[in-house]
């Protein structure tokens, strides 16, 4: 990605397209699977590329832009609740410049009147918001998209500290906010008995947390460690204070955990000197975090300044920077991806980076190894930033005799042909749905919730069943019917489970086409792409058929389908390279043949 901005209004275009798909991948992979793919500098650095673009072409904001939206749809998995006062994200500063600018805004914005801050340190946890009705606890949800969350108030009713009901005086209703978090200590000790166990390690204590609320058995979470700071409110059916830091106050009254190191601050020049407090102070911590967020300290001022976008004009996160530690590269390793992308990851010595035990990092691509020399055995420095996924950013030593990283030329999973498309930097396997490691990522994403959305098959489900053998195709999703007794059958399971995951599926049977190009997990067909073709070609038979025409460079079929407004000869050269693959067809009719796909409505 370069720091030029394109040149023309189609340039523009597809790099929104793209930009579009991949802060949606990566907001559905934190906030959904609890499985981050990018470091907080990573996806910050997307986001300021979209809103940059964007600023330069008004006219091309997209309807599913990244600047509109906040975190990801709430999981099928849990009942949804409305927020009465959406949550919002917060915009980043990332230096003294930064934070000065935010204050300097809101002062012209206000017309200049002295402005105090409170600080609070930036938990890196799993954003809540608790609803009382009376005094009483009635809901709680997480923040899902900022307008609907997941109804968790069964899992949250089980955590120590929070309380289950407000001593008078207090509002007839009010969301009360936080976060949700484990410390280092308890996320150490929780790994070490999910090893114990043979389950799931948990790759850091966000990811612990996030994952141990999310249970849809309340009696898992009560077991986890987690615990709970409260910090902000959202809808009220009264005032509570006239301050923030007043607010917080009362929140202890009523018998809240808030952050001791939360502090008043008199002005800019004090906000400053505590964040270089926080960053000293940081690694001795008992939990994560990963700045400090600062809020105007006067609720009338935050009232007048209101939000811009999707984040409030009164408040502002800033992060710290990475984390660097020293450690030896012991192998570098290829995970193969849903559309066969190959991605080098490195195997470390396991390091303390900030509190967390790190024994993966990123490789990004085979560029990115050469230009940096990184061989087997070297010793490199790591940096954890945003305390995601480390990256390795320098070369300190080669082992002697080290050799350099030679890429693959065939896939490490089905052995066929890995190749790298001319302009592109990422080598793809060549064996489609024939790869096993494609193959079970496909279906992963097939019943996801933007595709066929299948209540009860998510990520850890699918990746069993494909194990067991129960899933190998799309198509068998439907034939699981046959295996009803199998899957009661499963430890953790019983009859109820296996029968209300097989109603779920059987309730996906009727399918919009829309969603059904989306499920196939064709490379650079995201949803928006999905509706364009569905909304073009109305009906399935008429898009197979267009498809398999597309397939002969020059046809009509293939300009058609280039032609298509923001489709354009990239996407519809992925088209016809699956479409050119009979495998990958039959696959399609399979699954199509256990389906009623609706036909859409022309444009």
């Amino acid at each position: 990605m370069t720091d030029a901005l394109p040149a023309t209004d189609a340039e523009a275009a597809v790099e929104l397209e793209r930009l579009a798909l991949l802060i949606g991948e990566a907001d559905r992979a934190y906030h959904e699977r609890d499985a981050p793919e990018l470091s907080d500098a990573e996806y910050d650095a997307l986001r300021r590329r979209n809103d940059a673009i964007e600023m330069a072409f008004p006219h091309l904001v997209r309807p599913d832009s990244p600047s509109a939206r906040v975190g990801a749809a709430a999981s099928s998995g849990f009942g949804k609740l409305r927020h009465g006062v959406p949550m919002l994200s917060l915009d980043n500063a990332f230096g003294p410049e930064d934070f000065s600018e935010f204050a300097e805004r809101a002062r012209r914005f206000l017309g200049d009147v002295s402005l105090s801050f409170v600080g609070e340190p930036k938990i890196d946890g799993l954003s809540i918001s608790l609803t009382y009705e009376n005094g009483a606890l009635r809901h709680a949800a997480t923040r899902g998209d900022g307008s609907e969350g997941e109804d968790v108030t069964a899992n949250i009713r089980t955590i120590a500290g929070i309380p289950h009901s407000l001593p008078t005086p207090c509002p007839a209703r009010i969301e009360i906010r936080g976060e949700v978090f484990i410390t280092k200590a308890d996320f150490l000790a929780l790994n070490a008995a999910q090893e114990a166990a043979g389950q799931k390690i948990f790759a850091n204590p966000r990811n612990a947390a996030a994952g141990s609320l999310r249970q849809l058995d309340p009696a898992i979470t009560a077991a986890r460690p987690l615990r709970l700071f409260a910090y902000a409110m959202g809808e009220a059916s009264e005032a509570v204070a006239s301050t923030h830091w007043g607010y917080l106050e009362r929140l202890r009254a009523w018998g809240f955990s808030v952050n001791d190191r939360s502090t008043q601050l008199a002005d800019v020049a004090a906000a400053l000197a505590f964040q270089d407090q926080m960053a000293a102070d940081r690694a001795a911590l008992a939990y994560d975090i990963d700045g400090v967020v600062y809020k105007i300290d006067d609720l009338d001022l935050q009232s007048r300044l209101g939000f811009v976008g999707r984040a409030p004009r009164w408040a502002i996160a800033w992060k710290f920077p990475a984390e660097r530690a020293t450690t030896t590269l012991q192998a570098i390793l290829i995970q193969v991806g849903r559309t066969g992308a190959l991605t080098p990851v490195a195997a470390l010595a396991a390091v303390n980076v900030g509190g967390v035990l790190v024994t993966r990092a990123t490789l990004h691509n085979e560029d990115e190894i050469a230009r940096k020399d990184i061989r087997v055995g070297d010793t490199v420095v790591l940096q954890r930033a945003g305390d995601v996924i480390p990256q390795i950013v320098e070369v300190l030593a080669h082992q002697e005799g080290a050799a350099p990283f030679m890429p693959l030329t065939h896939c490490p999973v089905c052995g066929s042909a890995a190749v790298r498309p001319q302009g592109e930097v990422v080598r793809r396997c060549t064996g489609g749905l024939i790869c096993a490691a494609q193959a079970e990522e496909r279906l992963i994403h097939l019943a996801s919730r933007g595709a066929f959305d299948i209540e009860g098959l998510g990520e850890k489900t699918v990746r069993e069943f494909f194990t067991e053998d129960l899933l190998k195709t799309p198509a068998d999703i439907f034939r699981l019917r046959d295996h009803e007794a199998a899957i009661a059958a499963r430890e953790g399971w019983g009859a109820l489970s296996a029968r209300n995951l097989l109603q779920a599926i059987e309730t996906r049977r009727a399918i919009s086409l829309e969603r059904f190009i989306f499920g196939l997990g064709i490379r650079r067909i995201g949803e928006a792409n999905a509706k364009l073709l569905a909304r073009h070609y109305t009906s399935f038979a008429n898009w197979r058929t267009q498809m398999l025409d597309a397939v002969q460079i020059g046809s009509e079929a293939r300009s058609d389908l280039g032609a298509i407004l923001r489709i354009g000869p990239a996407i519809a050269t992925e088209l016809a390279e699956f479409f050119a693959e009979p495998r990958n067809v039959e696959t399609m009719d399979a699954l199509a043949a256990q389906l009623t796909i609706a036909d859409a409505a022309a444009p």
